[in-house]
């Protein structure tokens, strides 16, 4: 969630929406410190069946911060972030990414479809992203 929202995340939505009462429950079951993992963010929407980025819009209006981005990206201490340049890129997942990018960037949900089909890990593909001088957006959850 960009910075500017830092703390107001509902303000990114129109005045007066309301958080779905079935996603709220999951989230607060699942939130520590006003924090949800992506991980548990994407397990709930995998349980209610509705998309990542509905769990997101309701984490924003109950005004919980995401944090341990899958793809290693942010939420972590002290570190921030995970992610470190691949120390080299396989043509085969370099074509796979340059070819799934939008707008100069690689849609997160993008990445962990490259992930799936190589058989790698989501951190993986971030680092073949770092490597490449690759931005991940958007987020499927609405972190960035």
């Amino acid at each position: 969630m960009p910075h500017e929202y830092a703390g107001h995340y509902a303000a990114k939505h129109p005045p007066g929406t309301q958080p779905d009462p079935r996603i709220a429950e999951a989230l607060n079951a699942k939130v520590r410190d006003g924090k949800i993992s992506c991980a548990a963010a994407h397990s709930i929407a995998e349980e209610l069946n509705v998309s990542p980025a509905q769990v997101g819009k309701n984490m924003d209006l109950l005004e919980m911060r995401l944090h341990k981005c899958q793809m290693g990206l942010f939420g972590y201490t002290p570190e921030k972030r995970l992610v470190r340049p691949a120390e080299s890129v396989s043509p085969a997942l370099e074509q796979a990414i340059r070819s799934a990018m939008r707008d100069n960037r690689i849609p997160c949900v993008e990445c962990w479809a490259i992930a799936e089909k190589f058989g790698i890990s989501r951190m993986e593909i971030a680092n073949a992203c770092e490597a490449l001088n690759i931005k991940s957006s958007p987020c499927q959850i609405g972190a960035f």
